[in-house]
């Protein structure tokens, strides 16, 4: 029963060790270390250098939304075309049919998108 014990022993230390070294460096060495010296200029908000003008926030157009929606499921839908070209020998011509028509179904959501002018970046 011992041994079996000793295998939990091990899990816990380690997971007390991977608790305690983030929690270590970040919140009781850092501080010892790092350097603090608050000014006016370091302490106000800024934008890639620049100072911020306008509202934070502002409206965007959905199109910029369904553009990149488009752009996550053609690419996603594209992912599934590698494990077909991995096992193509192996499908023969039952796989060659059944991409073709995946590709079909892909070209038809193109085209809804086109007519409905989602690809016009504007």
């Amino acid at each position: 029963m011992v041994p079996y014990l000793n295998g939990y022993l091990y899990v816990v230390l380690f997971l007390l060790l991977g608790i305690a070294l983030p929690v270590g460096a970040l919140y009781l060495l850092g501080p010892l270390l790092r350097p603090n010296k608050p000014s006016a200029a370091k302490l106000s908000t800024y934008e890639s250098g620049i100072e911020p003008v306008g509202e934070a926030q502002t409206r965007y157009n959905v199109r910029y939304y369904l553009f990149a929606l488009l752009f996550v499921v053609f690419d996603v839908e594209t992912l599934f075309l590698v494990p077909w070209a991995v096992s193509f020998k192996a499908l023969g011509g039952f796989g060659l049919i059944e991409v073709f028509i995946f590709i079909f179904f892909l070209f038809i959501g193109l085209i809804y998108a086109w007519n409905k002018k989602v690809l016009e970046w504007k």
